[in-house]
């Protein structure tokens, strides 16, 4: 109910082209404890004010023009599920899809996320029909030279090279430096997520149920896949050389599936 009525006021500013859910709410694989992820288009961000009073109409809870990832409006909607209202303009958006897609770059991790979000965002407005004319220019064949980019770098940065996560976190461990083992183990899995998403064709979604999306989506995968990560994180603290013999384990049986 306020959802909708908060999509039907910001419809009605001249300057938002479209709105779009992402996330779990978008693919009806929800659960009580997910928030509403809306993307705003626009052809510049509404006024503060504007956007406020709309907001205090179906919102309990507000924190304005937060900007530490992409510029949003952070709020819990009055029946107390949290929203996350985020500001883009269509062009620009465009072309961070393009850089990946067309151009084939890739990056440490999360190559593609961007890509999965456009595709699998469900339209509620859509003023001129751009985004929907967007969409369907992106639902198309995974670039086989993408795959290969993001395998390289990614494979690279996991493990061989003088910068490589692996190297890096035998060095904290031996150092018991704990906080820089979790950091550098978070630094690897995004890595080894995106060589797992690439090799199987498959846009990334997003930092959330990734062994369970790639449980259900992906044809191919490490042997042992899940255990070994369960067990990685158990032993993380743990017990030292499981932790390390553990990460080599994975990195070994994902070079054997490539």
């Amino acid at each position: 109910m306020y959802f909708s009525e908060l999509c039907k006021l910001f419809s009605k500013l001249p300057e938002v082209d479209a709105l779009a859910l992402c996330g779990s709410r978008a693919q009806e694989n929800y659960d009580s404890k997910s928030d509403y992820d809306l993307c705003i288009y626009c052809s510049c961000i509404p006024n503060e004010d504007v956007r406020r009073t709309i907001l205090e109409k179906t919102c309990s809870y507000m924190e304005m023009s937060n900007s530490y990832w992409e510029f949003e409006d952070d709020c819990t909607l009055k029946d107390g599920i949290d929203i996350d209202l985020i500001y883009r303009n269509l062009n620009d958006y465009r072309n961070t899809v393009s850089y990946v897609v067309d151009r084939c770059n890739s990056y440490n991790g999360y190559t593609t996320c961007m890509w999965h979000t456009l595709i699998n965002s469900k339209i509620i407005f859509d003023r001129n029909g751009e985004f929907e004319k967007l969409q369907k220019e992106y639902k198309r064949e995974y670039p086989e030279k993408l795959k290969n980019n993001i395998i390289e770098r990614n494979m690279k940065l996991l493990s061989g090279f003088l910068p490589s996560y692996e190297g890096q976190i035998n060095k904290a461990v031996s150092r018991s430096d704990l906080v820089s083992v979790c950091h550098r183990t978070a630094a690897f899995m995004e890595s080894y997520f995106d060589v797992i998403f690439a090799l199987n064709k498959l846009t990334h979604p997003g930092e959330k149920r990734m062994v369970e999306y790639a449980l259900k989506n992906a044809k191919t995968l490490p042997k042992d896949f899940s255990e070994n990560i369960e067990q990685l994180y158990k032993h993380m603290y743990s017990d030292k050389q499981k932790f390390i013999q553990i990460l080599r384990t994975m990195v070994l049986q994902l070079k054997d599936i490539l």
